[in-house]
């Protein structure tokens, strides 16, 4: 069983909400325009929402600013996202603008500043028994995957840099992985994929990666 320190047992989450709190009255502006802009560029509604799984494979919902249109074929089959996902689009996912509302979900408790990101439930069936240990901790806005490549890395090296942070949650390596945050955003690095504009599906636990 995993050994929960001093930290993540009595610091990380009041440390996550007073920084949330902060962090949304010094960005209330920028949320309030970049909401505005979202609404008349893209439409309604203005936030994307979307459950994901959280700690214990709690099932949450988590909140975005839209990036994409609503744009289908002629079955009504949504486009591929690569066509929906506009230039605007595109400018707040480099910016990380697009994240913001995510403070929300942190100060709710259902997410941490630092810790595995929130991915899509489908892939809860999908997840070996390794690959499962990322829900033992809150899911973050940042983590430890984001600093080391983020949508440029494979799944397997962001599930095994998941794990390395469950295993060494830190008061340091929090705001160390904060800090290294702030400077990705900034320079706008990995982003995207590097054949999608987005990341591709996760399919499962590739055998032959495994050694089976």
């Amino acid at each position: 069983m995993r050994k929960i320190g001093f930290y993540e047992r009595y610091i990380k989450r009041p440390q996550d909400f007073i920084l949330a709190l902060i962090s949304l009255i010094i960005l209330s502006p920028i949320i309030v325009i970049v909401a505005l802009l979202v609404r008349f560029k893209l439409g309604s509604p203005i936030i994307f929402k979307q459950k994901r799984p959280g700690l214990n494979d709690r099932i949450f919902e988590m909140y975005k600013f839209r990036t994409m249109t609503d744009e289908k074929d002629s079955t009504g089959k949504l486009l591929p996202d690569d066509i929906r996902l506009t230039k605007f689009g595109k400018l707040l996912r480099s910016t990380s603008l697009d994240e913001l509302p995510e403070l929300f979900n942190i100060l709710k408790g259902n997410m941490s500043f630092v810790g595995p990101r929130p991915l899509l439930v489908q892939y809860l069936s999908l997840y070996d028994e390794r690959q499962k240990r990322r829900h033992e901790v809150r899911p973050g806005l940042s983590g430890l995957a984001q600093v080391n490549g983020r949508n440029t890395i494979s799944w397997e090296e962001k599930f095994e840099l998941d794990i390395q942070y469950v295993d060494s949650v830190s008061f340091f390596r929090d705001w160390k992985i904060i800090f290294l945050t702030i400077k990705k955003v900034f320079i706008r690095e990995g982003i995207n994929s590097n054949t999608a504009a987005t990341m591709e599906p996760f399919k499962g636990v590739k055998k032959e990666s495994i050694g089976l």
